[in-house]
C-alpha cells in the first residue's frame, strides 16, 4: 500500500473514473453483463477510491443506503497490495461512523476467506449473481455477530487467527471434527504459526485420545511446529461438563459457540469484554489440566 490513499469519492465528479474501473473488471474481466454494472444506487451511495500517488484509480469500492459493501474492485495488475482490505476497512468505518449496528456484503464464493479475515460471517444458502456463485455475509458493529454453521464458524476462526498479535486459545471437546480439520481453518493457524516474533497456540480438550485415534489433522501440523502449539486435557469435573466451545485471540477477538457438539454460536473481531472473558475462563482450566503427553511423539 506504500503511495496508495485511499479516499472518498464525490459521486458527481467521480463516476466517470469509478466506472471505467468497474467496466474494467467486472465487464471486461469477469463478463459481467454490462447493463448490471450500473444501477439507481450509485448516485445515494457512499464511494471510495484507491489513488496511485500519480492519480490513477486503482481501485473502488460503495456503501449503499442499504447497508451494504458492494462493486468491490482492484485492478487485476494492482491486487496483492492490500487495496481491497483497505477499501473494505474505509467502508466498515464510515459505517461505524453513521451508527450502523450491522454491514452485510454479496461475496463471490472464491472471496470468502478474504471477507472473513476482516470479521465478515456468512449466512443463507449460495446463490448466483450476474452468473457468478455468492454467500450473503454480515458483520455485527455493535457486537458479536452470530453464525449457525461451521462456515460460519470458520470464518471467524479465520478472523481470529488473521488478526491475532502473538496468542490464540482454543477450547474444544475433541478438536471438532468438521470444523478444526478443514483445509481454510488448518491453514490460517499454520499461517499464524509461521510469521515472524514468537507465537503461541493453546488448545485445550476434553477428549485428547479420540483426534489422536482419528489422526486428526491439526495434530500434524503441530507435529512440524512444536514450539508453538501446545495441548491440554481437562481434569476438573467442572471443565470436564463444560457444555460450550470458545476460541480467542489477544487483540480483542472471540469465537462462542454454547453447545460444543453444535456449530451456531456468536463472535466477532472487536468484542474486547467478552474476548477477556472468554481468556479468563480458559487460563484458569489451563492451570487445573494435565499436558497430553501422550502427544508428544506427536508435537
Amino acid at each position: 500500500m506504500t503511495g496508495i490513499a485511499v479516499a472518498a469519492a464525490d459521486y458527481a465528479r467521480d463516476h466517470a473514473r469509478l466506472h471505467a474501473l468497474r467496466e474494467d473488471v467486472f465487464v471486461r474481466e469477469q463478463r459481467v453483463p454490462p447493463e448490471l454494472e450500473r444501477d439507481a444506487l450509485d448516485p445515494s451511495s457512499h464511494h471510495v477510491l484507491a489513488l496511485a500517488p500519480d492519480g490513477r484509480v486503482l481501485g473502488t469500492a460503495r456503501l449503499t443506503p442499504e447497508r451494504r459493501i458492494g462493486r468491490m474492485a482492484v485492478l487485476a495488475s494492482a491486487r496483492g497490495r492490500g487495496i481491497g482490505r483497505a477499501l473494505l476497512d474505509a467502508l466498515v468505518e464510515e459505517a461505524r461512523r453513521r451508527g450502523w449496528p450491522e454491514v452485510s456484503l454479496h461475496a463471490q464464493c472464491h472471496a470468502l476467506p478474504f471477507y472473513a479475515r476482516a470479521g465478515f460471517v456468512p449466512f443463507g444458502p449460495g446463490f448466483e449473481e450476474a452468473g457468478i456463485g455468492h454467500r450473503q455475509m454480515r458483520c455485527r458493529l455493535d457486537g458479536p455477530t452470530p453464525f449457525a454453521d461451521a462456515d460460519g464458524a470458520a470464518a471467524l476462526l479465520l478472523a481470529l487467527a488473521a488478526s491475532a498479535r502473538r496468542e490464540l486459545g482454543i477450547y474444544s471437546r475433541r478438536l471438532d471434527p468438521g470444523l478444526l480439520d478443514r483445509t481454510d481453518v488448518i491453514d490460517a493457524l499454520r499461517r499464524f504459526a509461521i510469521r515472524s516474533g514468537e507465537r503461541r497456540v493453546r488448545l485445550l480438550l476434553q477428549d485428547a485420545a479420540t483426534p489422536q485415534r482419528d489422526d486428526a489433522p491439526l495434530l500434524a501440523l503441530a507435529q512440524r511446529l512444536p514450539s508453538v502449539f501446545a495441548f491440554r486435557q481437562v481434569q476438573d469435573p467442572v471443565d470436564a461438563g463444560y457444555p460450550s466451545a470458545h476460541a480467542f485471540n489477544d487483540t480483542g477477538g472471540m469465537c462462542f459457540r454454547p453447545l460444543g457438539d453444535r456449530f451456531g454460536g456468536e463472535g466477532g473481531l472487536r468484542v474486547p469484554v467478552q474476548a477477556r472473558r472468554l481468556q479468563r475462563e480458559f487460563g484458569r482450566a489451563w492451570e487445573r489440566s494435565r499436558p497430553c503427553i501422550e502427544y508428544r511423539a506427536l508435537t
